[in-house]
């Protein structure tokens, strides 16, 4: 078995779209959440990078989940969820198989209509790319 960082657990909400990618793990941290994953084949092209569209995917995933807690709101209409109105990704470097990637989030702003967020993606801790999200929210 592969190590997996201090803190880091299953993650729980699956979908389809992830399921190849599995497993993925969480951690909460003071502004967000991380998600994990150890870099393997499914998630490479075939020149053994990190495929930039897994990069996206999980960076989205990540700042969308970073933002739910923070609109939580009994005097509102039930939250739905967020839906992605602009995601900007910029590679800084490169990821490769056999490393782990964390997709750090932080939420930079909620509102009651837009929620923004920014993640940092790490390659066995060096940064090798950055994103920004808009996220629509849902009542």
């Amino acid at each position: 078995m592969t190590h997996v960082p201090e803190g880091f657990q299953p993650h729980t909400r699956k979908s389809g779209f992830t399921a190849p990618w599995e497993p993925i793990y969480h951690r909460p941290h003071d502004n967000g959440i991380s998600l994990g994953v150890h870099a393997r084949e499914a998630h490479a092209n075939s020149r053994g990078f990190v495929h930039g569209g897994l990069l996206s995917a999980l960076c989205d995933n990540a700042m969308g989940l970073s933002c739910l807690p923070h609109l939580e709101d009994s005097t509102l209409p039930p939250l739905k969820g967020l839906v992605t109105v602009n995601l900007n990704l910029d590679f800084l470097g490169s990821a490769r198989v056999g490393q782990w990637l964390e997709f750090r989030a932080d939420v930079t702003r909620t509102g009651r209509s837009l929620s923004f967020a920014g993640a940092t993606v790490l390659a066995d801790g060096q940064p090798c790319a950055r994103a920004t999200g808009v996220f629509k929210v849902q009542r």
